[in-house]
């Protein structure tokens, strides 16, 4: 495939845009070479600015399960629009999107929209101090929260009982209140909660994780946590940024048969346009302003362009819910695709998967956290991402990232991937 005019196009955007790009994976420093530009998207398909197309596996980082440009989506949002595009004032659409999240996931009482994973997750954390009357939190090496200070934290020396800041602009004092756990380990978390007793206010965790690829909880650290938080006086926040409305209609709480205290949701809760939200139990949201003091407010929160195509996308999912189990078959079919290509092809590999999730890791270990995710072959996927897109195959360009499926993908689109993963396994070796 020919990328020229992206290349011309990454060159010209570093002129006026920091590394040439507005977050920084887009930027391919993981994997070398220059970025895709992409001209328009339909379904399963992506078109880049030199005419390409490529079979999808972002999905915009998890939120366009039915795939782009999605009909019943962009007509709210058209009919929406030519109504105006913000107000900053209340809407009727902001309280049925609400009542409709509400029911359709288990144990939350309300929910607050705000514009961002990062804006909810950061939202949730505030809301759980102010509730507990705590300061430090727990969160897991390899699990993203988003770039709010107190999650840019790396394991330091004294990783058992605090982090150390990983960006430059995080203090010292906000890295105190952060402390980091293995994924997995509820051994180590134990420890934390004992040599901070009475200090922390919650737990924030990718349920299924999908940061240091597609990670799954063990049954036993899962539900541990929840025992641990109840019987602590901690509140456990699942990060459903990723898995929320994905995993099924109640998310990862229900798949996994958790209650988490908080949760939080990102770009899905408004088909895939600028926007989160974090939901919890009455008790705890009122302490939320204004009914509470603990203040968190936002002029485009609630948007109703984005509530309208959240509106679209949840009324879509909530009124058929086969689409969760036709998600988990074709992921399904790619896994054992993707392991009859590999089975005996001399590398080194691990999939993992979890409803509509999945990750390739080139490494002989099970991959169960951020450690063992951490020891797969970077030269080997590099060479494989590329030879993928080559390929016509647009996949996460880091070897830290799941795969999302969405329901445009056809089995035909499926079979196409699998035969080109045959074909890019000789230049693995």
């Amino acid at each position: 495939m020919r990328y020229q005019r992206s290349s011309a196009l990454f060159t010209e955007a570093k002129n006026y845009i920091p590394g040439g790009v507005n977050s920084p994976v887009r930027a391919f420093k993981a994997v070398g070479g220059d970025p895709i530009f992409v001209k328009q998207a339909k379904g399963a398909y992506l078109y880049d600015e030199d005419g390409n197309r490529f079979i999808d596996y972002i999905a915009s980082w998890g939120p366009l399960i039915l795939g782009h440009a999605y009909e019943p989506v962009i007509n709210a949002v058209i009919e929406k629009a030519r109504k105006g595009t913000s107000f900053g004032m209340p809407t009727e659409i902001e309280t049925t999107l609400a009542k409709l999240a509400v029911t359709m996931v288990p144990n939350i009482d309300k929910i607050r929209f705000v514009n961002s994973g990062t804006e909810a997750c950061m939202s949730a954390v505030r809301l759980a101090r102010g509730y507990t009357g705590k300061d430090k939190i727990i969160k897991f090496k390899g699990c993203y929260h988003g770039h709010a200070d107190s999650f840019l934290i790396a394991a330091g020396s004294g990783a058992i009982t605090f982090g150390s800041p990983n960006s430059p602009g995080v203090t010292q004092g906000t890295a105190k209140d952060t402390l980091l756990a293995e994924y997995n380990d509820l051994d180590g978390v134990t420890s934390l909660v004992e040599a901070n007793e009475d200090q922390i206010a919650a737990i924030i965790i990718e349920p299924v994780a999908g940061n240091m690829g597609c990670i799954i909880p063990k049954e036993e650290f899962i539900h541990g946590l929840r025992s641990l938080c109840s019987k602590e006086g901690i509140l456990l926040i699942f990060d459903e940024v990723m898995t929320g409305f994905r995993l099924g209609r109640g998310g990862a709480q229900e798949e996994l048969g958790v209650d988490a205290d908080i949760v939080t949701f990102g770009k899905v809760i408004g088909g895939g346009l600028p926007v989160g939200a974090f939901a919890s139990r009455n008790e705890i949201m009122a302490k939320l302003a204004p009914e509470g003091p603990v203040y968190q407010a936002g002029t485009l929160s609630g948007n109703p362009l984005a509530m309208s195509a959240g509106l679209a996308m949840l009324t879509e999912l909530d009124s058929h819910p086969e689409i969760f189990e036709s998600l988990d078959e074709k992921t399904e079919h790619l896994k054992e695709g993707f392991d009859n290509v590999l089975r005996n092809s001399g590398i080194d590999y691990q999939i993992n998967k979890y409803g509509s999730m999945i990750s390739l890791h080139f490494t002989k270990e099970p991959v169960i956290d951020f450690a063992s995710s951490a020891k797969g072959n970077n030269d080997t996927f590099k060479k494989y991402f590329h030879g993928m897109l080559d390929q016509g195959v647009y996949l996460p360009p880091s070897a830290f990232e799941s795969y999302f499926l969405n329901d445009a993908l056809s089995y035909a689109d499926l079979d196409d991937t699998i035969a080109a993963l045959e074909r890019v396994v000789p230049q693995l070796k």
